[in-house]
């Protein structure tokens, strides 16, 4: 049982790339050699090894060292160097004489096996005599008219480090896709989303994982059909050139959204399952709040989703609770420190935070860290003066400059506005605060642009919580929470590997609403993703919303963050949404007038960033063809490469041929992509350039507050950070109710705030709120659980 152990032990260990049993002929069980992974067997003795070898694969396991050594010797040795045609006598018993008369005969040598011990019994054609003594550890190969006694040790064991070492090369290589689409019969009419969802059979993700060239130790399962991937696929496939960007985006959009998670999942199931590309699509991860509320989930819908749509729009793998729990640690860590530096001396203050144990007071990394930027150069507790004391304890916290909030990832309207402290035990510390929605957080923002675990810490630390009454900016370091916000997000930085309908793959990752945040999946699964396509394939992403918010937040944020250029812009447009820009319900003059005025703006928007534009009509079963027809043409007029129907929802990947076509047709031409503004712009005329360029406005308007707050960023020198601007998604301007593309109007900046940690500067346009609301019937209503089954109902 102890051996047994160990050797589950090392199959689990990514360190060990071979395992070598020596070990008496007794402990040799079954049981004992089929516990070793087939990958990490040197020897070849496992029945899976042996038995690939007798049946011919020797591209999988492991040749037995030995048996190579025997046989080099052989071919190394003048007399025997050809050994076709030459007659072997194997003597002895156990699996190195089945490998070594397998291998021999495929050598075109004539093998013999016998249980003799003496050689006076051997028959004289016999030219070349084997002798395997299976209780000893050595092997003595016995040559007519040649003994070879030294050296074979060696030679065996060289065999076996220089097969263990190139088949570990090989595998660090990257591996050509072996993808196997799962096949699709779509029903007409289509049934609800639910229902196709649970027609289909998802591959497992050990199949998936292997099928586009992930190894076994870079996959963490989280039950059958969902599992995080390990960021070091990055640095083994760092020299692998990347594939192709591809950015799905949308006009303006009504309050149901337009479909974008829809055709971003279409179009991968289109170039992977039917144009047999590699291709990856990139989605965030929805939040509790639309799911439960107006809109719905994000797995796609009809015939082009994510599956289990179920697993994916409830929990996932628990990154949002993460983040969640991190970011309300913060907000503990914040009114704690408050309290107590309230209450308590100097003295008394040093003596909690830095405690003697054990007879010994020192301090801890993150206080040493904290004693840095403040200029004190001691590491002895008790070397600091009075007044280095009073630095280090008191962050003096001004309660009405705290900008961090708590979240909950529920739309709760009633929690925007807060009051805490209102129990005798918090000694009349009672301020007013309030929550954000979990997505909004700025820790939400890190997850999305960190590119590495490393970086994800040192963006934790950065994170300003708040001022001091002095005026100096309060960071999750100065806290002393940071390590603890690192050991918290350790697992949710992984990407999380999904399959679409098609059995094609999806990471899911990261979930920034982009009216509030940057609204754009990871740049971790983006980057791993565009890796394992290769140089020939896809990788389709998604930003939130239309194109003047999420599009804009991706080229200015994210690919800043990330270094990535895109390839070329989907824009999804809808026939129901261009009505509405247009002015109403019906007619083909107000598909013409929403056309003209928002397709065309946002068409503009893309060319402001010098990438091409393919737009995608996301067509429902409501649309005629002469609304569809006429869209097309318009779009082609105002500048799209090209604008094709995408029936994807009825049909899956077969419905969106078209647009893959049209986006790989788009890609051959290289594109001239720059950023919108100069990052060492002022605040102020980086905000104007969005407003005016992007949104169409006259110019932007400042309240007392935004002046003060982006003087007071400028003294931090915060002012080179790109901005990320939080308004209103159903409309160009600030306006909701403004449809089409608005001018004349000026943009009221109401507030600014900063979110360092993550890399941004956020003005606050307009009314915007970070917490969503209920409606009067939300979605919650139609959903449901069987006790019985454990069937949910209702979920779309």
């Amino acid at each position: 049982i102890s051996i047994v152990e160990e050797v589950l032990k090392l199959n689990e260990d990514s360190r060990v790339h071979g395992v070598y049993l020596h070990l008496p002929p007794a402990s040799l069980t079954s049981r004992v050699l089929n516990t070793l992974k087939a990958e990490k067997d040197v020897d070849g003795i496992s029945d899976v090894n042996i038995g690939r070898l007798v049946r011919g694969d020797l591209s999988k396991g492991f040749v037995p060292p030995i048996a190579s050594a025997v046989l080099d010797l052989l071919e190394k040795h003048g007399e025997f160097s050809n050994l076709e045609g030459k007659t072997v006598l194997l003597v002895g018993e156990g699996h190195l004489g089945l490998v070594l008369q397998y291998l021999m005969e495929r050598r075109g040598m004539i093998a013999l096996k016998s249980n003799w011990s003496s050689k006076s019994h051997l028959q004289k054609q016999v030219c070349v005599f084997v002798c395997m003594y299976v209780c000893s550890f050595t092997l003595h190969t016995i040559l007519t008219s040649c003994m070879l006694e030294g050296g074979c040790k060696k030679l065996v064991i060289h065999c076996m480090w220089s097969v263990c070492y190139s088949r570990w090369l090989q595998e660090q290589q990257y591996r050509p896709w072996r993808l196997r689409s799962l096949k699709l019969q779509p029903m007409t009419p289509v049934p609800s989303d639910i229902e196709i969802s649970r027609a289909q059979k998802p591959k497992s993700m050990n199949q998936l994982a292997e099928e586009i060239g992930l190894l076994p130790e870079e996959l963490e399962a989280y039950g059958r059909n969902k599992a995080k991937v390990q960021l070091s696929l990055l640095d083994r496939l760092h020299t692998q050139p990347d594939g192709k960007y591809v950015l799905v985006a949308g006009i303006t959009p009504t309050p149901l959204g337009e479909g974008k998670s829809t055709v971003t999942i279409g179009l991968v199931q289109a170039l992977s399952a039917h144009l047999k590309f590699n291709s990856f699509g990139c989605l965030r991860q929805p939040s509790q709040g639309p799911t439960f509320g107006v809109k719905g989930g994000a797995a796609g819908g009809g015939y082009a989703q994510v599956i289990p749509m179920e697993e994916f729009n409830l929990h996932l793998t628990g990154d949002i609770h993460a983040i969640t729990a991190a970011n309300n640690l913060v907000a503990a860590a914040i009114d704690a420190r408050m309290l107590h530096e309230a209450t308590q001396s100097d003295k008394a203050l040093f003596n909690r935070l830095v405690p003697t144990v054990n007879g010994v007071r020192r301090f801890s990394p993150i206080q040493i860290s904290r004693l840095r930027r403040l200029g004190i150069n001691k590491t002895d507790p008790a070397t600091l003066t009075p007044q280095e004391v009073t630095s280090f304890v008191r962050l003096d916290l001004d309660p009405s400059k705290i900008t961090w909030q708590r979240v909950v990832d529920t739309n709760d309207r009633f929690l925007r506005k807060i009051t805490v402290g209102q129990a005798s035990t918090e000694k009349g510390q009672i301020r007013e605060t309030g929550f954000d929605i979990a997505v909004a957080s700025e820790i939400m923002a890190i997850l999305a642009l960190a590119d590495s675990l490393l970086d994800m810490k040192n963006r934790l630390a950065r994170m300003v919580v708040g001022t001091s009454r002095s005026g100096q900016p309060v960071t999750a370091e100065d806290l002393g929470v940071s390590g603890a916000l690192a050991v918290l997000m350790k697992d949710a930085i992984k990407p999380t590997l999904m399959q679409t309908l098609e059995g094609t793959p999806v990471f899911v990752h990261a979930g920034p609403f982009a009216n509030i945040a940057h609204g754009n999946s990871s740049v971790l699964a983006d980057k791993l993703a565009l890796k394992l396509v290769g140089r020939d394939g896809f990788v389709v992403t998604e930003a939130g919303f239309g194109a003047d918010i999420g599009m804009e937040k991706f080229f200015n944020i994210k690919c800043r963050a990330s270094g990535l250029r895109p390839s070329v812009v989907v824009l999804v447009a809808t026939v129901r949404a261009l009505k509405m820009h247009g002015g109403g319900p019906n007619n083909l003059g107000l598909v013409a007038d929403g056309c003209y005025s928002n397709l065309r703006k946002q068409i503009q928007i893309a060319h402001l960033f010098g990438v091409p534009v393919v737009v995608a009509v996301n067509v429902f079963k409501t649309d005629t063809k002469a609304e569809i027809d006429l869209v097309c043409q318009i779009a082609k007029e105002c500048g799209a490469s090209d604008a094709v129907p995408c029936h994807h929802w009825a049909k899956g990947g077969q419905g969106c041929l078209d647009l893959a076509k049209a986006v790989n047709e788009a890609t051959i031409t290289p594109g001239n992509f720059q950023f919108l503004y100069n990052i060492e712009m002022p605040i102020v005329e980086k905000i104007r350039t969005i407003a005016q360029k992007v949104y169409g406005a006259d110019d932007i308007e400042l309240s007392p507050e935004a002046k003060a707050k982006i003087d007071y960023y400028n003294q931090q020198d915060y002012g080179s950070l790109p901005i990320c601007m939080a308004k209103t998604h159903l409309s160009l301007s600030h306006m909701p109710d403004k449809k089409g593309a608005p001018t004349g109007f000026i943009l009221p900046i109401r507030d600014v705030r900063a979110s360092i940690g993550a890399g941004f500067i956020y003005p606050l346009v307009g009314t915007m709120s970070t917490m969503p609301g209920l409606p009067t019937r939300p979605c919650f209503y139609d959903i449901d659980l069987d006790p019985i089954t454990e069937e949910i109902t209702g979920l779309f």
